[in-house]
């Protein structure tokens, strides 16, 4: 089944509905007095973004080339002319301590409307917005069961394929914009702060990868600047910035944002680093993570990645971390019964995924994972980087912790969940059943992989029998880390109908065509 783009909703702000909701907002940089003076006025470096929508709001972000004054602007029209009624918002400076970043919270907004926005650069000084300015959407999230589609999908600029000119940089973005989305759920692995990109590569067909070279990017991460910098280089990608002004992102964070196959506490053995402690790293590597993304204040400001996003009566969006709480990498091979403690998740957060899914009143309940649960992914020679550790048997090491979240699920009678992924660089639908696993004591469901969106492709990797997966489909290149030139990039996409409630997952590929597809019906 080929899904066809929904239509632009048509602008529901309207002036009326925008004079009853003003929004109010929260200026996620200091707003200090600035002793800075600029010889020139503040310019957009990388365009602007949005994220983490609800149905009253989002957050707003930009980068200025020197401190300035960051002001947003809402339309109740779409124009931005003195005649239009336009609400302005005067947000944070912008100053070095954040590499020039700002967000801006907004909330107050109606529902199910599409927002547009406009950034203005002013000097540091300055109480009215006259500069340099870039003009965005998002829609918020609706209170009723209206239409939702949202994409996803993970790993960006990995293995040194970076910025090809000859393919227009990122072209996978502009297949993801014409698809209209509500959402883009980024999976993860957003930068490569471990991969180098330093040239251009000869294929084995004699074809030339070209990549832009940008110094930040030529050696790896290690200092907060180093790690901003792998940001910019995703960010300075027009393609990039097309989507970006108009489709707002989730956001979560896997192991290359820091270091390849990262875990707390670990003591890094790669020669390339001067800092070996990867506690040190991560938290460099998570503020820059914050600057460079439009998160909302639970993670900006509380560190905290994981969380629900409610997109409307059809739809929670339960965002979790697997790798700031996880247990060392081992062979996973640790026996005990079914527990939320340690594992991949840590206890806390295992705890709040069950209660927060237990609580979720939305029909569709989606898990958005930054691994997959099936999939065995080592760890060098013999231990493991995911859950799954390939023995097919009783859960076993980090098996046992997910191994509790399903049985509570099917405990509780929490229906309609599914579990979406990215990190192995392939796409593929499982279908998880206990009439097919070792452990039975859950309720059958779906986990969908997507990836990569722009760094060498992979796969397929082994499934594992504990929970009893099947691949339904797989979609993989014939060699290892296939070029973005060799196609095998991917994203999804979900649709569920307002009328009938059903979820559609369609895998898709580099241009946006439908690879595979399955609709589902809901239950209860």
């Amino acid at each position: 089944m080929t899904t066809t783009p929904l239509p632009r909703r048509s602008f529901l702000l309207g002036a009326a509905g925008l004079a009853g909701a003003l929004p109010s907002i929260s200026a996620a940089a200091p707003a200090r007095a600035a002793s800075f003076v600029p010889s020139a006025a503040p310019l957009l470096t990388h365009g602007v973004m949005s994220g983490d929508v609800t149905r009253s709001g989002g957050v707003v972000w930009a980068r200025a080339d020197r401190p300035a004054r960051m002001f947003v602007q809402l339309s109740p029209t779409g124009g931005f002319s003195a005649r239009d009624r336009v609400r302005t918002v005067r947000g944070p400076l912008l100053l070095p301590d954040s590499d020039f970043t700002g967000r801006v919270v907004l909330s107050g907004l109606p529902a199910g409307s599409d927002v547009p926005f406009r950034v203005v650069l002013a000097d540091p000084d300055a109480v009215r917005p006259h500069g340099d300015h870039a003009e965005g959407s998002f829609r918020t999230a609706p209170r009723h069961g209206d239409d939702v589609r949202f994409l996803w999908s993970g790993d960006q600029a990995g293995q040194g394929w970076g910025r090809n000119p000859d393919i227009g940089g990122f072209p996978i973005f502009d297949a993801m914009l014409a698809r209209d989305p509500d959402f883009f759920l980024h999976s993860g692995d957003s930068i490569y702060a471990d991969g180098p990109i330093t040239g251009d590569v000869t294929l084995p067909d004699g074809r030339v990868y070209r990549n832009v070279l940008e110094e930040a990017k030529t050696h790896v991460a290690q200092t907060l600047d180093d790690f901003r910098g792998a940001y910019k280089y995703n960010l300075g990608d027009a393609a990039m910035q097309r989507f970006n002004a108009r489709v707002p992102f989730v956001n979560q964070w896997d192991d290359h944002e820091v270091h390849n196959n990262w875990y707390p506490g670990q003591i890094l053995g790669d020669a390339r680093y001067t800092e070996k402690n990867v506690d040190v790293l991560a938290a460099r590597a998570f503020r820059a993570w914050t600057e460079f993304f439009p998160v909302g204040p639970l993670t900006a400001d509380r560190n905290r990645v994981y969380r629900t996003l409610s997109h409307g009566p059809l739809l929670d969006v339960f965002v979790i971390d697997m790798r700031t709480y996880r247990d060392a990498n081992t062979p996973g091979l640790e026996p005990g019964a079914p527990a939320a403690l340690d594992g991949i998740l840590g206890t806390e957060q295992a705890r709040w995924l069950v209660r927060s899914l237990a609580e979720s009143e939305a029909t569709w309940k989606v898990i958005a994972s930054d691994m997959p649960i099936g999939l065995v992914v080592p760890d060098g020679a013999v231990d493991i980087e995911a859950v799954a550790q390939g023995d097919g048997g009783v859960p076993l090491g980090r098996e046992r912790q997910i191994a509790w979240i399903l049985q509570q699920i099917h405990r509780r009678g929490i229906e309609n969940t599914l579990w979406l992924t990215a990190d192995v660089h392939y796409t593929a639908a499982h279908h998880y059943d206990p009439a097919r696993a070792s452990f039975t004591d859950f309720a059958p469901f779906w986990e969908f992989v997507s990836g990569p969106m722009h760094a060498g492709a992979f796969g397929p990797n082994r499934l594992d029998g504990t929970f009893g997966p099947t691949a339904e489909f797989v979609a993989a290149p014939p060699r290892a880390n296939a070029s973005p030139l060799e196609g095998y990039q991917f994203f999804g996409e979900v649709n569920i109908d307002g009328g009938s409630k059903r979820l559609t997952v369609d895998l898709r590929d580099l241009s946006g065509a439908s690879l595979w597809s399955v609709t589902l019906d809901p239950q209860g």
